[in-house]
């Protein structure tokens, strides 16, 4: 990153996230290629990134966003306004009707649920005049997912149905299929997982119109291969004459996106631990989660360069600790660091433990930073009682 772009993003009041308006874009052609290329249509899993004020630029590509709950099929109904799909694990009674009036698909994850609301679907599109579409989950029974808590394929999984549980009558009118098994991972493990679901589900391919690949295509990370990926979707719709839509959260911003923050303190036990006015476990709980190191422009691995700290988050959680980087001088408070990768399963895990608040939203493009959101107490105490 060029200098003068570091600057801009030194220049801002911390914590916040910053949003490259052009690496978005640059993003979604490449997306947006891949459906031109094979005729699926991708969506946006809301669930990786919902940042709505950037849904303009986000709908200019793709066909529309993909949800997990009513909330954020209603963010995408509301503010978006191209095609909405959801699938949840469960759907509420309550919460149906609405549901109803927001989507074009609705994915259900298991035969018992879609037999449940079959019927409201029907008279909703009879009284309406829509053609609100219904999907059921499958589960292959195959993962290539290493990291327990994000396969959904593991042995006695909630998600999706296996092949044992459904029979033909269980499908009967079902415009389409789901599949959902990878998580930042490549074409190659798209293909094999194929191979599974059509070993176990081929035989229901003839009546659906549709199936949903699901998300986890990490598609534009550099060492991506699309290649492969347009010759699948190709080969799969020439082979069974169906629509094909791709979800993937984390590829529409991936790279896109930083968090600045700022040295607060200082403190030597065994190591220099560097505090910072952000937090693992409230601003980017995938370092937890996951777990995974983000990076630091400028900073290396620990002893690479000549200081190494440990830098931790401002809440009382003991285990809330970035990583351990290295730098070329020694870290003073005030000093800002700024940590890439930082716009997909940041701020829609967001929490405010500790009471501490929520780094500010911004957007970044060739006009400089334009701040989008800041929060204060009343954020905090309106989600209490």
């Amino acid at each position: 990153m060029p200098k003068s772009e570091i600057d801009i993003l030194l220049s801002v009041k911390t914590p916040a996230y910053v949003v490259d308006k052009r690496l978005l874009r640059k993003n979604l052609e490449l997306l947006d290629s891949v459906q031109q290329r094979t005729g699926c249509k991708i969506l946006l899993a809301l669930k990786g990134f919902s940042m709505h004020a950037l849904f303009p630029i986000i709908g200019e590509y793709l066909a529309g966003i993909t949800a997990s709950s009513l909330f954020e099929a209603r963010l995408g109904y509301e503010k978006m306004g191209k095609e909405v799909h959801i699938y949840a694990p469960a759907f509420r009674d309550d919460e149906f009707d609405e549901i109803l009036k927001c989507c074009n698909h609705i994915v259900f994850n298991s035969a018992a649920q879609y037999q449940r609301f079959r019927g409201r679907v029907d008279e909703f599109n009879r009284q309406h005049k829509r053609s609100v579409q219904c999907g059921l989950r499958l589960n292959p029974q195959y993962s290539e997912q290493r990291v327990a808590i994000y396969d959904p394929c593991a042995s006695c999984s909630r998600l999706g149905a296996v092949a044992s549980s459904i029979t033909p009558d269980d499908l009967e009118g079902l415009s389409g299929l789901h599949f959902h098994t990878m998580c930042e991972q490549n074409s190659d493990t798209l293909e094999r997982t194929l191979v599974r679901v059509e070993e176990r589900f081929s035989q229901y391919f003839e009546g659906i119109k549709w199936i949903n690949f699901g998300g986890g295509h990490h598609i534009t990370r550099a060492d991506y291969d699309v290649e492969r990926l347009i010759r699948i979707i190709i080969g799969f719709r020439k082979k069974y004459r169906l629509d094909v839509y791709l979800e993937p959260g984390e590829a529409i911003a991936l790279n896109a996106g930083f968090l600045v923050t700022s040295v607060l303190d200082i403190v030597d036990n065994g190591m220099q631990l560097a505090l910072v006015d952000t937090s693992a476990a409230c601003h980017m709980p995938d370092v937890l989660e996951m777990p995974y190191r983000p990076q630091i422009i400028g900073a290396g691995e620990p002893d690479e360069k000549r200081f190494t700290y440990r830098l931790g988050g401002m809440t009382c959680l003991a285990g809330d600790v970035i990583g351990d980087y290295s730098f070329d001088r020694p870290l003073i408070p005030g000093d800002k660091l700024i940590f890439t990768d930082m716009a997909h399963y940041t701020m829609v895990k967001n929490n405010m433990f500790n009471g501490v608040n929520l780094p500010a939203i911004a957007v970044m493009d060739d006009n400089g930073i334009e701040m989008i959101r800041e929060f204060d107490f009343q954020d905090y105490a309106a989600r209490l009682s």
